[in-house]
């Protein structure tokens, strides 16, 4: 079972001079190939490049619109193309940002791997339980660094709660932590239908999900159906779940409970627009509550609720209040998206572990999978 597989397992063989000098060459810039042009491939790809370290090599989308966005806003790559094939199989591709679809994760992630390529991958990790097995197994073989974007785990004042309040049992006896996560608009659109665009490749897009006749709303919003992501329930679970078990050391939830559902934006989404969600652990619960609707929202945190005191810690600071004395607030200090790719960048030079792990991303996804199982269990 993929639950048992000790972190330890994980090997990182020292390279060989000859080929770091080949990866970081004279102008100390790793060439990248960007597979999948959206917002959020967009917004990463240009944190790399704002670290001056790296080169966008190649861009890579099914639709040809995204490939223009990716030119426009990150400058024009040496190759483009529709087929991630050709993206990996250039010698000039040190390393890939995965922004794909969640159900393409898989696969993308295998086959850059598999190619000797490093690989940052947007999270989830993977989409279904059963590929976790195929991705740990991958990314062990590869000896490449394999980074999935949980960026809180490059967050200073994250590792310093870790350190400090929970390291010295601050809180105490911990029993119960909540997740609070909401509005997001690009998930709350309508979504007009319309004509397919003769630069999309819809059965490229499909790859390996059943097949179904072209709706431009699967394309343009596929977070909303479950054949190509899990909706909050992974999008921002994973996160916040993640968070929780890294803190309390403690990655084996036991089950799951979900209520919820399609409950406001009835326009064919499958994924739920609003969640609560209560997942139990040996010791403690976390309750998770989010809507893609525009609730007001200005600390999206995670809070944990202890006999000695709480901890809210969210991305902008953290709040530490005993149950006797003055609250202590420590601030993040700079982008966590720069730290978690710069955190990537560094562990590709030294070739060492990097701070969010395939093993990390597959613990992080448990709660979900649970949750996403207890919930299509009612919906389904």
């Amino acid at each position: 079972m993929i639950w048992s597989e000790p972190v330890k397992r994980r090997r990182f063989l020292l390279a060989t001079a000859a080929s770091y000098a080949r990866i970081f060459g004279a102008n100390d810039r790793l060439g990248m190939a960007l597979i999948g042009c959206g917002r959020r491939g967009r917004d990463v790809m240009k944190a790399f490049l704002d670290t001056s370290r790296a080169e966008l090599r190649v861009a890579a989308d099914v639709y040809d619109e995204q490939r223009g966005r990716a030119r426009s806003s990150l400058g024009k790559a040496a190759f483009e193309c529709v087929r991630h094939e050709d993206a990996f199989a250039r010698r000039d591709v040190d390393a890939v940002l995965i922004a794909a679809p969640d159900h393409w994760h898989l696969r993308l992630a295998t086959e850059a791997l598999g190619a000797g390529k490093h690989v940052y991958l947007e999270k989830p990790a993977v989409h279904q339980r059963h590929e976790c097995e195929r991705l740990l197994a991958a990314s062990i073989a590869s000896n490449r660094v394999c980074q999935v974007g949980t960026q809180q785990r490059s967050g200073q004042h994250y590792h310093r709660a870790k350190e400090e309040i929970f390291a010295n049992n601050r809180l105490g006896t911990v029993t119960h932590v909540r997740a609070t996560w909401s509005d997001f608009p690009w998930q709350a659109r309508r979504i007009a239908p319309k004509p397919k665009p003769a630069g999309l490749d819809w059965e490229r897009f499909l790859g390996p999900a059943p097949r179904r006749p072209f709706e431009w709303a699967r394309y343009d919003s596929w977070r909303c159906y479950r054949d190509y992501g899990g909706g909050i329930l992974a999008d921002i679970l994973n996160h916040w779940a993640d968070v929780a078990q890294w803190m309390l050391s403690d990655a084996s939830p036991k089950s799951a409970a979900v209520a919820g559902g399609v409950q406001h934006l009835k326009d064919g989404r499958e994924n739920p627009d609003s969640v609560a969600a209560v997942i139990e652990y040996a010791s403690w619960n976390l309750s998770f509550e989010s809507t893609i609707l525009p609730v007001p929202d200005d600390r999206p945190t995670v809070l944990f609720m202890g006999t000695a005191g709480t901890l809210d810690l969210a991305r902008a600071s953290y709040i530490y209040t005993p149950r006797q004395g003055a609250p202590l607030v420590v601030k993040a200090e700079g982008s966590l998206e720069a730290a978690h790719v710069r955190n990537f960048l560094d562990a590709v030079k030294a070739n060492r572990r990097p701070n969010a792990p395939v093993e990390a991303a597959i613990e992080g996804l448990r709660p979900c999978f649970l949750a996403r199982e207890a919930y299509w269990k009612i919906h389904g």
